[in-house]
């Protein structure tokens, strides 16, 4: 009789992960909105409040949000294959400069006269939730986030509808954090594939999912909290402000709307982020904005 064959679990959940062998992870240290003279105007994205208010929203998010991926991921990143090392030391440069831009880009919000108090404290109440889990937790609920902050890019950068007639320093700031979101977006899905290698497929699933469905009941209503405060502060109340986010999410543009399907994709059994190849957005990105010396 044949003597069991025992299979390395890491090489054969690695041998799974279908991320290019040939994606390269590359931080590209940009800074925009600094050039002398320049001024975010209030209602920055093509005069649109509400455009506008969606990216302010989101953008308030990123800088704490990010430092809690860069922790959740690096949690469990001993034991990684070489690849997934480097491809984590890649995705922690690519965060912290986002992290810095947005700062910045924050600061030119209320430089033009929001008050984004409510915002940060919303961020504040999550984090400190968030202090109480598990990290294998916190990692899957990066995992969820990143998924949706790459579904967004993907949107946001094939429907050129969403930033036209925006101020160009903002405009290229959203257009190079998404084209690196799209590059890294599944870094914490393979750290989370290397931290539960010894998981069944299906508890693996059902966490993921549950927290995929926790992630949404408050992402969602949350940044449509913030669009609702900063628009009050625009003098948009009441069914005027409600309308016209609706109208700008499942509408048109109908940035929602259009990673509905995307957004679904995270719960069929082998999903992973690379199923969908972007690389040609990747690819486009770099010859509209050559490197220059």
């Amino acid at each position: 009789m044949n003597a069991p064959v025992k299979i390395d679990t890491e090489i054969a959940v690695q041998k799974a992960v279908p991320t290019p062998a040939d994606l390269t992870i590359t931080p590209r240290d940009r800074r925009f909105g600094r050039s002398d003279g320049h001024v975010q105007g209030r209602w920055w994205n093509n005069g649109n409040p509400f455009a506008t208010a969606f990216f302010n929203a989101l953008s308030t998010t990123f800088p704490k949000g990010e430092a809690f991926f860069i922790e959740s991921v690096k949690a469990f990143r001993d034991g990684a294959s070489p690849k997934l090392t480097e491809e984590i030391r890649a995705f922690t440069m690519q965060e912290v400069m986002h992290t810095r831009e947005h700062v910045a880009f924050n600061r030119r919000v209320v430089d033009s006269g929001y008050d984004v108090t409510f915002l940060d404290q919303q961020v504040d109440h999550v984090l400190e939730l968030i202090k109480t889990r598990p990290a294998i937790v916190n990692l899957a609920a990066t995992m969820a986030l990143e998924h949706f902050t790459a579904i967004l890019a993907r949107e946001l950068l094939e429907n050129p509808k969403h930033l036209v007639g925006a101020d160009r320093e903002a405009a290229a700031l959203w257009r190079w954090h998404a084209v690196e979101e799209i590059e890294h977006k599944a870094v914490a899905y393979d750290t989370w594939l290397h931290a539960t290698k010894g998981w069944s497929r299906y508890r693996r699933w059902k966490l993921k999912s549950i927290m995929m469905l926790v992630i949404t009941t408050r992402f969602i209503p949350e940044r449509i909290k913030g669009m609702l405060n900063l628009l009050e502060q625009d003098g948009i109340t009441g069914w005027a402000a409600k309308r016209g986010i609706l109208w700008y999410a499942f509408g048109n543009p109908g940035m929602f709307r259009k990673i509905l399907g995307a957004w679904a994709a995270y719960f069929l059994p082998g999903f992973h982020p690379w199923n969908a190849d972007e690389k040609h957005l990747i690819a486009r990105y770099e010859a509209e904005n050559p490197v220059t010396a």
